[in-house]
């Protein structure tokens, strides 16, 4: 009865957002968070009304990326109300639903599926043109639940171009495929750095491969962004870079990226 009412109050939520994007990673450190932070800030500055979901339940980052420090207010009706960033963006994260900032999620496996089950049928989203969802990593038991308790949402795979984070790439694209998620493409993040002393170009993690994979695996290549120090700073600070006005190889490079999802749905 009750996981009844659940799918009830998800499906009610979720019927009032167009369009549902999950940002997916075979492994961590390849700046899904990062990614997930600039694309719901690059599509709110766009005029699209986004949410952005962190349900990384283990590793939580988009609170400190969008300066959510207070815990999140609940309506009349006993739902998660999203913290406002401007006009277009609304946020949530699973650290509202923890007391201490520091403190770690030492669960099972079913403790997790149900908490994540809870959190995404718990927030008032109102009406949306997007939703980003920042997923678990891998392809474990976590992502599996965020992927089946919003079953009509597409997926956008980041990695960084070095052969070791690709290899777990074509896990998750293998991942997507078993559970028939939709998949947009493949973004390659950290490609290159450019020096600030000498502006010479250095390929920190290797160069090209996302595209080759995607290629490889029959999947649309949404664009490779630099590494950027701008990007570093900006997610420490609470206001990803996306929503400053600067203008540089990142940004343009991030925009292009931003083009082909909004065709790509």
């Amino acid at each position: 009865q009750r996981q009844r009412q659940e799918e009830e109050l998800i499906k009610q939520s979720l019927d009032r957002i167009k369009h549902k994007i999950f940002v997916l990673s075979g492994k961590g450190g390849v700046g899904k968070s990062s990614v997930s932070a600039n694309l719901a800030a690059a599509l709110s500055k766009r005029g699209y009304r986004t949410g952005l979901m962190d349900v990384d339940v283990h590793g939580p980052s988009i609170a400190q990326m969008l300066g959510l420090t207070e815990l999140l207010d609940i309506s009349e009706e006993q739902k998660l109300i999203p913290k406002s960033v401007n006009d277009n963006l609304k946020v949530v994260s699973v650290q509202a639903l923890l007391q201490d900032r520091d403190q770690a999620i030492i669960w099972r496996g079913p403790a997790k599926t149900g908490m994540i089950r809870q959190f995404v049928s718990s927030v008032d989203w109102g009406d949306l043109d997007f939703l980003i969802i920042d997923a678990p990593p891998g392809t474990g038991d976590e992502p599996l639940t965020v992927v089946q308790t919003i079953p009509d949402a597409q997926g956008i795979i980041v990695t960084t171009p070095q052969e070791v984070a690709l290899a777990d790439i074509r896990k998750s694209i293998s991942f997507c495929k078993t559970v028939r998620l939709k998949t947009l493409g493949i973004l390659e993040n950290m490609a290159g750095f450019k020096c600030p002393h000498c502006s010479e170009a250095i390929d920190l993690f290797s160069s090209g491969g996302g595209e080759k994979t995607a290629k490889a695996q029959g999947l649309d290549f949404l664009g490779s962004v630099p590494f950027d120090l701008n990007v570093v700073a900006s997610g420490d600070s609470g206001t990803p870079v996306m929503l400053t006005d600067k203008d540089n190889a990142f940004t343009k490079a991030f925009n292009s990226v931003v083009d082909n999802i909004v065709k790509a749905v």
